[in-house]
């Protein structure tokens, strides 16, 4: 079982914690000093799949250099303001074969990425894949 707290500081400000016993900053505040609980959620999103990439890319010795993967989502009007579009970018570095990137992509989509299903109940995800030599 995975455990989370968050605890009050200051202004609009919360430190959280996880059962790995690492902490976070989050700020609700307009005026931001930390990520946001939502902006939070696309870098989680980001992570998942990105580990997701890089673990199937590995397992097919591709010989990539670099991976980034960026996300955009809008949200809906009102409360709760739940994402119900996001779109990533994912850049690839290296010598990847086309078809390996986006099976892998295909498969952080479909199969692995927890984050990605969750949030598929209320959002479209859709993606681009770039590559960088």
């Amino acid at each position: 079982m995975i455990e989370a707290s968050v605890n009050w500081t200051d202004h609009e400000r919360y430190v959280g914690a996880a059962t790995s016993r690492h902490s976070i900053v989050m700020d609700t505040a307009t005026e931001k000093t930390a990520n946001s609980p939502m902006e939070l959620v696309l870098i989680a999103l980001c992570g998942c799949t990105a580990s997701d990439v890089v673990g199937i890319l590995r397992k097919k010795r591709e010989p990539f250099t670099g991976l980034e993967v960026r996300a955009s989502g809008e949200r809906a009007d009102g409360y709760p303001a739940v994402y119900t579009a996001i779109h990533l970018t994912y850049v690839v570095r290296g010598e990847v074969s086309k078809k390996s990137m986006e099976d892998a992509v295909r498969l952080s989509k479909e199969k692995y990425c927890s984050v990605s299903a969750m949030l598929e109940k209320t959002a479209k995800i859709t993606y681009t894949i770039e590559h960088v030599a």
